[in-house]
């Protein structure tokens, strides 16, 4: 008697988006299984993406073995851009610290100005995160989103304070919307409710923001785990969107990958794989070492 092993069939599926345009379109999602059951009934289409995050800034108090493989390229942003995508990255995750109040409270009319010679300089698809301030983006973000009209960028992160003037405006001019709650499964699921007042379902990327290993990382994990299994198994319609992971921020502020090159690349390394398990759909790292270890290992399994 021939032996069959047992295997699982789902009926819901994780909706499939694009960021970026034409030739440099950039698919995630799209899967009715869970991370890594290749043994499942179903099918993962698009399998996770990586970006490597610049900023608008040259960085300041990053460890020389994390700004080491970028070079000069670090004190030009479209540069570091260029850079990242030479070093194989499928998405380059820009971050606008110096808009924050608390930093440098720098032009908001600027920032989108620079992300728009970004996205012209690239081939790759472009992520934009304001710094966080939730008045300053809810200013930020729009113009940001209008200077780079139909050019489909990923742009976060919204959240429930700023979520109208900035979801919509993001919406109208054509491009994806990154929306960012603090690791809660009801308030996730809250967001994603009112944004599909006015926006598709299939224009939302979920943010449930991410920690590093030794630092939290169980409870992104744990999110995460939930919410790919409400989406796909139970079908939840508020859970079936994509995941990005930030982590690459966390990783490197940690104690451990301040001291070496050795231990940073571990920890951003296994933090990459464990959200990965979580079923994280686009990853954001710092180091591009890091990102040749983990798509080694995906080309692997």
């Amino acid at each position: 008697m021939e032996y069959r092993p047992p295997v699982e069939a789902y009926s819901g599926t994780v909706r499939e988006e694009t960021i970026g345009k034409g030739g440099m379109a950039l698919k995630i999602g799209g899967e009715n299984i869970l991370p890594f059951h290749f043994f499942d009934e179903g099918s993962n289409p698009n399998p996770p993406k990586f970006a490597l995050e610049i900023l608008d800034v040259e960085p300041a108090g990053w460890p020389e073995h994390l700004t080491e493989p970028f070079g000069d390229s670090l004190s030009d942003t479209v540069n570091w851009a260029r850079k990242c995508e030479a070093l194989g990255a499928d998405a380059v995750f820009l971050r606008l610290v110096s808009t924050d109040p608390a930093v440098a409270d720098s032009s908001s009319d600027d920032a989108a100005a620079l992300t728009r010679k970004v996205a012209e300089s690239i081939g790759i698809p472009l992520i934009v995160y304001g710094s966080g301030d939730d008045k300053k983006d809810a200013e930020l973000l729009p113009k940001v989103a209008e200077i780079c009209d139909g050019m489909s960028l990923l742009i976060g992160p919204v959240v429930k304070e700023n979520y109208q003037v900035v979801g919509k405006t993001i919406l109208d001019h054509g491009h994806k919307i990154s929306a960012q709650t603090p690791l809660d499964i009801n308030l996730l699921k809250e967001l994603n409710v009112k944004l599909s007042h006015f926006c598709p379902a299939e224009s939302i990327v979920i943010d449930p923001q991410s920690a590093a290993l030794g630092y939290g990382m169980e409870y992104t994990f744990s999110l995460m785990e939930r919410v790919k299994q409400l989406g796909v198994i139970v079908k939840d319609s508020m859970t079936q969107m994509p995941m990005i992971a930030d982590f690459g921020t966390e990783c490197w502020k940690t104690k451990q990958a301040m001291e070496s090159k050795e231990q940073g690349l571990l920890w951003e390394g296994i933090t990459a794989l464990s959200l990965l398990l979580a079923g994280a759909n686009i990853l954001v790292l710092r180091h591009p070492e890091t990102l040749r270890l983990v798509k080694e290992m995906m080309e692997v399994t």
